[in-house]
């Protein structure tokens, strides 16, 4: 039986939004189930010292920077892939923003930057990687999502909007691509302890909340299971009496 640490042996790995929070702890694991992880985001020091960091513990990444609202540094991005690595097998699409506030008096690029990011930049993603998986017949796309995914919450009106739009093109996405062998799924933590969370809702005790590395966990899982099984969603929350 293979083990865990060889279960993405040769294969390559995308992960966005991967310089801190749950991005960051999703490449790490990867690596180490023996993946080669592109480890991407906008800030080249946080991608480069994760990606140094797997090195130095045995992994291969390499740090690639990106701004997934921009679709040129998007087709830039796996235009890199191909050329580097020539293959796909699973594609990570973290990368997010969180503008909060009041709907009454929220600014509309602030709307408009938090779709850009969270639902245009998976939009665009989603197609690159499908465009590269299609031709082999395989491949696993996992869409991180959100609590607010279902849910709503007080002052995360665009963060909420966004998400759901997250949901909505998982699920559309997973049935137009089944038959060519690509699966897609999403993962809908509730509070991670975070920058974002802890923005969004400062009330909250990190006690409270899920480590990043919960959501790796659920990701390794969707990629232990065999090809027969597809997954539409998890949704995982801190075990306590308050289900955020």
């Amino acid at each position: 039986m293979m083990s865990s640490k060889d279960m993405l042996a040769g294969k390559t790995a995308l992960v966005t939004g991967a310089g801190r929070g749950i991005g960051r702890s999703v490449a790490v694991r990867l690596a180490g189930l023996g993946a080669q992880v592109i480890v991407s985001a906008r800030t080249d020091g946080e991608i480069t010292e994760v990606a140094g960091e797997i090195e130095g513990s045995g992994g291969k990444a390499v740090a690639m920077k990106t701004d997934v609202s921009e679709e040129r540094e998007v087709e830039a991005l796996f235009t890199r892939i191909q050329e580097e690595f020539g293959r796909l097998d699973v594609a990570v699409n973290n990368a997010g923003v969180g503008l909060f506030g009041p709907l009454e008096n929220f600014p509309v690029e602030e709307f408009d930057r938090v779709l850009a990011v969270n639902l245009k930049g998976t939009f665009m993603c989603c197609q690159q990687a499908v465009q590269m998986m299609k031709p082999a017949g395989r491949g696993y796309i996992i869409n991180i999502a959100s609590v607010v995914g279902f849910k709503g919450y007080p002052g995360q009106s665009a963060y909420t909007a966004s998400k759901h739009g997250v949901m909505g093109l998982t699920k559309s996405l997973a049935n137009e691509v089944q038959e060519d062998g690509i699966r897609v799924s999403a993962i809908l933590p509730g509070g991670v302890d975070t920058r974002l969370v802890r923005d969004a809702r400062p009330d909250l005790d990190s006690a409270c909340l899920l480590s990043p590395d919960d959501v790796a966990q659920a990701v390794e899982y969707l990629l232990s299971l065999s090809d027969q099984a597809a997954v539409d969603q998890i949704y995982i929350r801190r075990r306590s009496s308050q289900p955020f």
